[in-house]
């Protein structure tokens, strides 16, 4: 079979039915593993692109079930970053009703009632905002992929509201937690992340990162399996 596929493969690209192929070609991109620093030797260094036809919606639907547990993106990551859970009765503990949230960005324990007027005090933050994403890469990407990048648990922590409000789409080179102790851990989810997409970083994104993570030599790169790192070019 394998001499057959150059064959197969020219015979396919005559007859016109490459299409799908050159629309979606596979980055070899698996979660990486090892240190933060070594991850980050792997990412490119190229400038910002254009925020040109970028929207939330280019990223698919809000918190969708990307890991197929029955339950969306946002209450998992509740339930999986906040203690002393309680449960909306009837939804299989799909959602969260309150719980007490360690912040990581700000270092402040955090009471979380979910409510209209409540809510908001605890966020879900795109670790790698995916403004961000888009002017670096992900705009490349193919419509599910993009989804997932929404998605992925490895880019979304429940944090602080105000905090991330006040972070907006920016980089490592123009925000950083707060919370210095936890600054190490926050490249880490981003190299990691943007490695997983085959995203790409700034120079002064990179030389940030560089810095923060010249603190904690062998800073592990953070790994969620439950959302498949295959990632697919759109093509454009």
């Amino acid at each position: 079979m394998p001499r057959l596929l150059p064959l197969l493969l020219a015979l396919l690209t005559l007859s016109g039915c490459a299409t799908l192929t050159e629309r979606y070609v596979p980055y070899a991109a698996p979660q990486p593993v090892g240190t933060a620093a070594d991850a980050l030797a792997t990412l490119p260094v190229k400038g910002r692109a254009p925020k040109t036809g970028y929207s939330r919606a280019e990223f698919g639907q809000r918190w969708a079930d990307v890991d197929h547990n029955g339950c969306d993106q946002r209450n998992d990551v509740l339930a999986r970053d906040m203690t002393e859970e309680t449960f909306k009765p009837g939804t299989r503990d799909c959602v969260v009703l309150t719980g007490v949230l360690a912040d990581p960005y700000t270092a402040r324990t955090i009471a979380f009632t979910r409510g209209n007027d409540t809510s908001a005090a605890v966020q879900i933050d795109h670790v790698v905002a995916l403004s961000d994403g888009w002017q670096k890469g992900a705009q490349q990407l193919d419509a599910d992929t993009r989804e997932l990048l929404g998605n992925d648990p490895l880019n979304l922590l429940a944090v602080d509201g105000p905090t991330n409000n006040g972070k907006g789409d920016g980089d490592a080179a123009t925000w950083l937690p707060p919370n210095r102790s936890y600054r190490c851990a926050y490249v880490a989810r981003q190299v990691a992340v943007k490695a997983k997409y085959g995203l790409w970083v700034t120079q002064a994104e990179h030389d940030a990162i560089a810095r923060v993570l010249g603190g904690c030599p062998g800073e592990p790169i953070p790994v969620d399996d439950s959302v498949p790192g295959g990632v697919h070019s759109s093509g454009v």
